[in-house]
């Protein structure tokens, strides 16, 4: 039988993958080559969910992967697109995307000790912000920044910064089974409206499956109260 230290190392050595591919995303950032970047970032991704998965089937929950788990998200997924976003925007509004991982730590850190967050998030979860800025960066390099755009972009890094910080309610996209249930419809059409927008707009589309991700939350959320 698989002793407890080596079932808990398994997720803990891909949690580690997820913070080199967002160390790796950083440094093609900077390097000015931005899909790389974001190929990285979406590998981090990868690498996130995988370790949940591996961590499950295996039942090797640990404080320590807790905490890594954490440490690689602000890496991959609020480090890494912030020094895109960054990098894209002119002086001085690319200071604007240091609220990325600022915003991002705040949200883990909630995550972290928040009893309510067990089936699913209150605030875009930073994976999903790492994604929409996927999309956004693809999309303003297609068009210059201008001074008549930069302060549009720079609100934008703000609001989607301050959206994981938002007592929004969004569903969690892990599936405990691929049964259609009551639970599992929602996963389900925001998956293919998500592969829909990617199909249909290219890697922008993450931006917008991202956007009406966070809406459909939003109505939710409202409704509820």
């Amino acid at each position: 039988m698989m002793s407890n230290k080596l079932r808990t190392s398994i997720p803990n050595s891909v949690t580690c993958l997820n913070i080199a591919s967002g160390c790796v995303a950083i440094a093609f950032a900077f390097a000015g080559k931005f899909e790389w970047a974001s190929l990285a970032i979406c590998a981090a991704a990868l690498f996130d969910f995988l370790d949940g998965a591996l961590a499950r089937l295996l039942n090797a929950y640990s404080p320590l992967g807790k905490e890594l788990d954490s440490l690689s998200d602000m890496v991959s997924f609020g480090v890494a697109p912030a020094a895109m976003v960054y990098i894209l925007l002119p002086e001085p509004v690319s200071y604007f995307a240091l609220a990325i991982p600022v915003c991002g730590a705040l949200r883990l850190a909630k995550f972290n000790l928040d009893t309510r967050q067990t089936s699913g998030f209150i605030g875009l979860p930073i994976p999903a912000n790492a994604l929409f800025w996927i999309g956004e960066v693809s999309l303003w390099q297609t068009s210059p920044t201008t001074e008549a755009n930069m302060w549009y972009r720079a609100a934008i890094v703000l609001l989607v910064s301050l959206a994981m910080l938002s007592p929004v309610r969004l569903p969690s996209l892990k599936f405990h089974s691929a049964r259609p249930s009551r639970e599992n419809t929602p996963r389900y059409l925001i998956l293919i409206i998500s592969a829909g927008c990617i199909v249909a707009f290219g890697v922008p589309g993450f931006a917008i499956a991202i956007g009406l991700y966070f809406l459909y939350g939003a109505i939710s959320t409202v409704a509820a109260r």
